[in-house]
């Protein structure tokens, strides 16, 4: 497994056992980060959330995610070495890498990728500033990597010499290490056979480039074409599950009016684990509060409306504070029509947040870019795949819904209230 050495005397002598690539191998210094209290949180924080009350099985944590990244960063890593990328790698910049791979994760907190709207710092900004603070930048040290520059792989900063450059493409990319493994896994946990990925045949056609990072021949294609399908596939049926977006819609609502209104400060949210970010709630007397508590017992709101983003424009309504105001404006509607006091936390706006479908790798015996090879997923049809995931969700408390969905032309009504030019439900 060891291509380098990346400290004097140093070997791959430890083994984590792992269910999806069944040996992931690590040196002694590289253990000695793992045991870190900054590591320990990511055992205490779930990797997809509130998915496991669609999914029982997906209660697999950041942790072992980490672990799976820095397996496939490492087995990556070989390959590219193997075939040329020493020219223009050190032994620090591999050893930085393979760092930022096992701890691209540390300033996740709970539900991260859904409050992307909330006025918080970046999960990479908060992983970079807590490298470079001891105890862990003294570790990386001792693994023979250079902390500021494990920082600057994760961060992707734009002040970055060839070497970070490189390193930084090739985690953060069409298939890079966090997807190859988030993939495998999720799909693994979820007991869905949507995101298996044929590592091995990846891993045999991909090849170094000093400026590009990775490239790929033609016989490839397909390998991008499954990561691709396969990611859209896993939105569909569990990222954005309607479930796992209603809970998500549940708890961003509460913490967007807990920050809005200083109940705590966004610090204090950053350190949270799992059950620290509910202990955090407990402590104040928002009615929000019963928001996070009704995630907690499954009692989800119930959808009543949903359209295809892409068929309004729902642009407004990504902004929290329109958003916020929009949700009064339905609350007091619905009293209005069913003679019920209806609050305004018991209705939900949900828009999930934009996200990128990469494609732009080079396909080195077609020189050119892959939507622009003989795939059939040109950028166009890379597109769909977004336009054809987002929708526009409302939903209320499971005690008003019943009466909700009673009242006539309801959703020309809904799309009226919250601004929206209504044209067809799906």
């Amino acid at each position: 497994m060891n291509v380098f050495s990346s400290v004097e005397g140093s070997q791959w002598n430890v083994a984590v056992r792992d269910p999806v690539w069944k040996h992931v191998w690590i040196t002694p210094e590289l253990r000695d980060i793992t045991l870190t209290a900054e590591f320990s949180r990511l055992y205490r924080i779930k990797q997809l959330g509130p998915t496991e009350y669609v999914y029982p099985g997906a209660t697999h944590s950041r942790a072992s995610h980490s672990f799976g990244v820095f397996h496939m960063a490492h087995r990556m890593l070989s390959v590219l070495l193997e075939n040329g990328a020493r020219e223009w790698t050190t032994n620090t910049g591999c050893a930085s890498f393979l760092a930022a791979a096992l701890l691209h994760d540390l300033g996740h907190f709970p539900f991260t990728h859904a409050l992307k709207e909330l006025p918080l710092l970046d999960h990479e900004s908060l992983t970079a500033t807590m490298i470079k603070t001891e105890p862990l930048r003294s570790l990386i040290g001792k693994s023979g990597g250079d902390p500021d520059m494990t920082a600057a792989i994760i961060s992707n900063t734009n002040n970055r010499d060839e070497e970070t450059a490189f390193f930084s493409r090739i985690l953060s990319g069409v298939l890079d290490p966090d997807k190859l493994d988030y993939l495998n896994r999720d799909a693994y946990f979820c007991g869905v056979p949507y995101g298996i990925q044929d590592t091995d045949f990846i891993f045999s056609h991909i090849r170094p480039h000093r400026e590009q990072g990775i490239i790929l021949d033609s016989r490839a294609i397909m390998s991008v074409e499954s990561v691709l399908f396969s990611k859209y596939l896993m939105y569909r049926s569990v990222y954005w599950h309607r479930t796992v977006r209603v809970a998500t819609a549940m708890m961003k609502k509460y913490l967007f009016s807990a920050l809005s209104r200083s109940v705590f400060q966004p610090e204090e949210l950053y350190s949270c684990d799992d059950n620290g970010i509910f202990d955090l709630i407990s402590r104040n007397s928002l009615p929000e509060r019963l928001l996070p508590e009704a995630i907690r017992n499954r009692n989800f709101y119930h959808i009543v409306f949903s359209v295809p983003f892409k068929e309004i424009d729902g642009s407004p309504l990504e902004s929290l504070t329109i958003r916020s105001e929009a949700e009064t404006r339905l609350a007091d509607f619905f009293s209005s029509k069913t003679g019920k006091q209806i609050e305004s936390f018991h209705v939900l706006i949900d828009i999930p947040e934009q996200i990128s479908f990469e494609s732009d790798l080079f396909i080195e015996d077609e020189q050119k870019t892959f939507t622009e090879s003989s795939t059939v997923f040109s950028r166009s049809v890379v597109q769909k795949f977004v336009t054809s995931l987002r929708k526009i969700r409302v939903a209320v408390h499971p005690d008003h819904a019943s009466s909700v969905l009673k009242i006539p032309s309801l959703s020309e009504h809904l799309a009226n209230c919250i601004g929206l030019e209504y044209t067809t439900i799906s």
